[in-house]
């Protein structure tokens, strides 16, 4: 079923979902089942699974040090199928513009169309490592939009070389990021919201906003959004804050602002299960306001750790 069927379908009630990260190469998927079978007694409607660009590293040859580029956490179209066939829930895996060509895109949306995943999350991505801006890859896409767009395209029959006259056409529906403090590329936030408009006009089903922990900012991105005329459903995605060095590595790396008395509360413990309590205390409160303005679906960011998850579940759904 489709994200906006399920949000349909639940005639205002808010919904639970999450995001989790494929393991590394090498790691065994028992690990993630573990941390996902707590979550599945909230009944969540769908789950993300993250995708993971290439990288480079350096491989010894020789006694040189030759540069290889490699993915560190394959697999999101198999995990995709993997827990839709265990858990019998919709998945959407994530698909990214940055280490991918537009054919090799068009193979992955076959894969899924042939699996029965419903859901694509189109995003640009990241830039690489070695890049100080993003750069796409030989073939592939620029922009988030021209993924819709490729996406939407294909819902129609439209190949990327062909027009298929086809009895079993692919029907995804299409979610899309939106940045509540903006993107940290975009020169405004205003800005920021012409592209968001661009990617709903180019086919986008819905969105999924980055972390943020001020509610205000989201309402305030959403009525914006509206008076844009992005009609799309819009969905919260939250984080609770884990370590202390969050404090200073989500800002740094999302480019997003923690509200002064998370900070000083967080500034207080004297531990790492100190600063979890805080993050999960912090999480309920945000995700009470959120349910009780009638949101969609709150969607948490549990990055594959589903205990703090669970707690922040079992006192709001």
């Amino acid at each position: 079923m489709k994200v906006t069927e399920h949000i349909k379908k639940a005639n205002g009630k808010t919904l639970f979902s999450f995001e989790i990260i494929p393991p590394k190469k090498g790691k065994n998927i028992q690990e993630l089942y573990d941390n996902i079978d707590p979550l599945m007694e909230f009944k969540p409607p769908f789950i993300d699974v993250t995708t993971s660009r290439e990288e480079y590293v350096y491989v010894e040859k020789d006694g040189l040090l030759d540069r290889k580029i490699t993915r560190m956490r394959p697999g999101t179209v198999g995990i995709c199928a993997a827990i839709k066939h265990k858990y019998n829930v919709d998945t959407v895996p994530h698909v990214l513009c940055g280490g991918f060509s537009k054919e090799e895109t068009e193979y992955l949306l076959v894969d899924c169309h042939y699996l029965g995943i419903e859901n694509i999350m189109a995003l640009r991505g990241d830039a690489m490592s070695h890049q100080k801006y993003f750069e796409p890859s030989n073939g592939g896409h620029s922009y988030a939009c021209d993924l819709v767009k490729q996406i939407t395209n294909l819902n129609k029959g439209k190949y990327l070389h062909e027009v298929i006259e086809a009895d079993d056409k692919a029907d995804f529906c299409i979610g899309v990021a939106g940045y509540p403090e903006k993107h940290l590329e975009a020169p405004s936030l205003q800005s920021d919201l012409k592209r968001l408009k661009e990617k709903v006009d180019s086919g986008a089903d819905y969105v999924v906003t980055q972390m943020f922990f001020d509610n205000s900012k989201f309402f305030a991105f959403v009525k914006a959004a509206k008076d844009m005329g992005i009609d799309v459903p819009i969905i919260p995605g939250i984080k609770p804050i884990a370590i202390k060095r969050h404090l200073q590595l989500l800002p740094q790396v999302f480019k997003i602002d923690l509200p002064e008395e998370l900070i000083l509360e967080v500034e207080k413990c004297k531990s790492n299960a100190e600063v979890r309590q805080v993050g999960v205390e912090w999480c309920i409160k945000q995700s009470k306001e959120l349910v009780e303005a009638g949101v969609p679906t709150v969607h948490y960011y549990s990055m594959g750790k589903s205990s703090n998850i669970q707690k922040i579940a079992e006192a709001v759904f």
